[in-house]
């Protein structure tokens, strides 16, 4: 019989819309037969990413993902931060031992495990948040050149700091036009709750021009970014993918025990 329940979930805002219970919770239910633990797996709609650890700690949590916009609050917050988060300053993983939070990103090598395949040269990541700092590194990490555009040029600066290709919408007008990207990334919410487009449509057409794919982290709809792609002819991706396996590998640090990652991502695949 198993000793103990241990409890799981996913901060964010929104959050409604999140599949990671469902996706969770299929997991430690399929596995229950090989864990010394049940998990229970739930959503939870923060309003302040200051109080990030505390809610983590009032409701008794083993292990948390955070996602948008919260990503950098948990950086901060945690006690202890390992592998690739410590790059990008960006957590979406976090992980009770003992009385200590650890914190971790899965994110990045949950992308690439996406795109890995395409044999991509360049990449364009529209935004300038947590998520983009994510796919930013582990890009640059397999020799992918990687720029970023984002509506004013002060949320760049940490990237360009860490040599990355930067613009504002103004500046890439008359520089980055120049310039084709087999990649194009939204990594900002625009289109999650609304019908907006993460930069002007006028730039973001002449953008795809000569792209090979365009990649949403949103998942679940057809976005107004994938939707246009889609008008022009470019192959479309949402984050479906990204979720599945950024989660397998979350999966994995929450269990603590020899549980494969990849293997985890087949499971999880057959229910979305």
């Amino acid at each position: 019989m198993k000793q103990s329940c241990r409890q799981f979930c996913v901060f964010g805002n929104p959050i409604g819309h999140s599949k990671s219970p469902l996706i969770h919770n299929f997991a430690f239910h399929s596995l229950a037969s090989e864990m010394d633990f049940f998990g229970f797996y739930g959503r939870v709609l923060l309003q302040d990413g200051k109080a990030l650890r505390q809610s983590f700690f009032d409701l008794g949590l083993s292990g948390a993902n955070v996602t948008v916009p919260f990503k950098e609050d948990a950086y901060l917050q945690s006690d202890e931060v390992r592998g690739i988060a410590k790059a990008i300053g960006s957590v979406n993983t976090l992980v009770l031992e003992g009385s200590h939070l650890v914190g971790y990103n899965t994110d990045a090598e949950g992308f690439y495990q996406t795109i890995a395949s395409h044999g991509f040269s360049n990449a364009l990541i529209i935004g300038a948040g947590g998520s983009a700092k994510a796919l930013a590194y582990i890009l640059k990490n397999q020799g992918i050149n990687t720029s970023l555009i984002n509506r004013t040029k002060e949320r760049l600066e940490s990237f360009i700091q860490a040599g990355f290709e930067c613009y504002s919408y103004e500046a890439f007008s008359s520089k980055g036009l120049q310039k084709g990207f087999d990649l194009i990334i939204n990594a900002t919410p625009a289109g999650l709750t609304d019908d907006s487009l993460p930069m002007p449509k006028d730039l973001l057409v002449k953008i795809f021009e000569h792209s090979k794919m365009a990649y949403d982290l949103i998942y679940g709809i057809t976005t107004p970014f994938l939707k246009l792609a889609k008008e022009l002819g470019i192959p479309a991706q949402d984050g479906k993918d990204m979720l599945i396996y950024q989660a397998a590998l979350a999966f994995a640090l929450f269990c603590g025990e020899r549980i494969d990652p990849i293997a985890i991502a087949k499971k999880m695949k057959s229910i979305l």
